[in-house]
C-alpha cells in the first residue's frame, strides 16, 4: 500500500528511541502477517523454512503485553508445495459479480476467500469497499497502482492496520489506537473470523492453518488490549 501521507514521512525519519515500543511491535507484526497472506516468494519461503519467521514473531509479541500464542509456524513443504498449498486454499476458484452496486455475485470462489466482502451476506460489496477506500484516503494512503486486489482483501487490510499502529508509535496519541480499534470492528476481526473459520474446515492448510491461528489470536489480543485500554470493553 503506497502513501502521499506528509505524517509518514515525518515517522520514517524518527529515531528509533522515539517510538513506543509496544506498538511499533505490533505494527510489525501486522506488516509481517500481511506478508504471509500473499503469494510466497522464495524469501519468504527460507525463512519460514529455517524458522527464521518464527524468531521474528515470538520476538515481536515479547514486546507487547499481548498474550500471543506461537505454538507452531514451520513448514516441511518444499517451495513449490507451499505455492501449490497457497493456490489451493486461497487462489483457485471463480467469482464474478454481476453487479458492483448491489453487490450480486456468481461464484465458485476458492475454499477460504481473503477478502472481507465474501463474509458479509448483508453488505453489497460496493459498500464494504467504498468503507474502506475511504479510510485509506483519509490517512492518504492507496494500493500500490501495480497492485490489482481490491480494498477489502486481507493484506491491505493488515497493512493499513500496522500503518496505523506505527503511527501510534511514532506520535504517541489515542487518535490512532482508537481508528485501529474501529477499524478491528468494522472490518478487520470480521473478515479474520470468517478466513479462520474457513481455514480450519479445510484440510491440509499447512503452514497456513499454522498463520492463520496466529493472525486469530493476535488480532483477537490486540483489540481485547485497546478495549480494555480505551475504556471501549472488557479486558
Amino acid at each position: 500500500m503506497g502513501t502521499n501521507s506528509d505524517d509518514a514521512d515525518a515517522a520514517g525519519r524518527l529515531r528509533q528511541a522515539d517510538l513506543d515500543a509496544d506498538a511499533a511491535a505490533r505494527g510489525g507484526l501486522y506488516a509481517l502477517l500481511a506478508r504471509a497472506f500473499e503469494h510466497p516468494d522464495e524469501a519468504f519461503y527460507e525463512a519460514l523454512a529455517d524458522a527464521d519467521l518464527r524468531e521474528q514473531v515470538e520476538s515481536l509479541v515479547e514486546r507487547t503485553p499481548l498474550s500471543v500464542p506461537v505454538e507452531s509456524l514451520d513448514t516441511d513443504d518444499d517451495f513449490d508445495t507451499l505455492c501449490a498449498r497457497y493456490n489451493d486454499v486461497f487462489v483457485l476458484g471463480y467469482a464474478e459479480y454481476e453487479d458492483r452496486t448491489d453487490g450480486s455475485l456468481s461464484t465458485d470462489e476458492p475454499p477460504v476467500p481473503l477478502y472481507e466482502s465474501a463474509y458479509r451476506p448483508n453488505a453489497s460489496w460496493n459498500d464494504v469497499n467504498l468503507d474502506l477506500a475511504r479510510a485509506y484516503d483519509y490517512y492518504g494512503l492507496q494500493p500500490d497502482e501495480s497492485d490489482r486486489e481490491h480494498h477489502d482483501h486481507l493484506r491491505l487490510q493488515l497493512e493499513f492496520a500496522g500503518y496505523l499502529a506505527r503511527r501510534e508509535a511514532a506520535f504517541d496519541g489515542d487518535d490512532d489506537a482508537i481508528a485501529r480499534f474501529d477499524f478491528l470492528d468494522r472490518h478487520l476481526r470480521i473478515l479474520v473470523e470468517g478466513v479462520v473459520e474457513r481455514t480450519r474446515d479445510e484440510p491440509n492448510t499447512g503452514a497456513y492453518g499454522q498463520f492463520a491461528e496466529l493472525l486469530d489470536a493476535f488480532t483477537a489480543a490486540d483489540r481485547r488490549d485497546l478495549a480494555a485500554r480505551l475504556d471501549g470493553g472488557p479486558p
